[in-house]
C-alpha cells in the first residue's frame, strides 16, 4: 500500500532500491562530513554535497511510492546504525552501553515497522 496519490509501482522492489541508495548517500556525506573543516575544504564539501543531494533525490523517488512517515523512519535508522558502526570502526569513536542499546532498539524499530507492514 503506497501513499494516497501513489503511481502503481511497475516493478515492486524499485522503491526499496532507491530506499537503499537514499541510505548510502547520507552514510557518505555524514561520514565526510569531519572532512570538511567546517565547510572549508572545497572538495570534501562538494562531495558531501553530492551524497546529500543524491540521497535526498533519491528519498524523494521513494515517497511516491511508500508512506513517507515508514520511508523516513527506515531511511534514518538504518542511516544511524550505519554511522555509528562506521564511527566506532573507521573514525575511532567508542561505542557505549547507552549507544549499543540505542541502536538495538533502533534497529528493533525497524523490524517492526516492516513486520507489521507499515508499507
Amino acid at each position: 500500500m503506497g501513499t494516497p496519490n501513489a503511481r502503481p509501482s511497475r516493478l515492486a522492489g524499485v522503491p526499496y532500491v532507491f530506499l537503499l541508495l537514499a541510505i548510502v548517500g547520507e552514510v557518505v556525506g555524514t561520514s565526510l562530513l569531519r572532512a570538511t573543516d567546517g565547510f572549508t575544504r572545497l572538495l570534501p564539501t562538494a562531495a558531501v554535497a553530492a551524497a546529500y543531494t543524491a540521497s535526498f533525490y533519491c528519498l524523494s523517488r521513494v515517497v511516491r511510492e511508500l508512506p513517507v512517515g515508514i520511508t523516513y523512519a527506515i531511511w534514518a535508522g538504518l542511516g544511524t546504525v550505519l554511522i555509528v558502526l562506521i564511527g566506532v570502526t573507521f573514525l575511532g569513536e567508542r561505542i557505549t552501553v547507552s549507544t549499543a542499546v540505542g541502536v538495538a532498539l533502533v534497529i528493533a524499530g525497524v523490524v517492526v515497522l516492516n513486520l507489521s507492514g507499515a508499507h
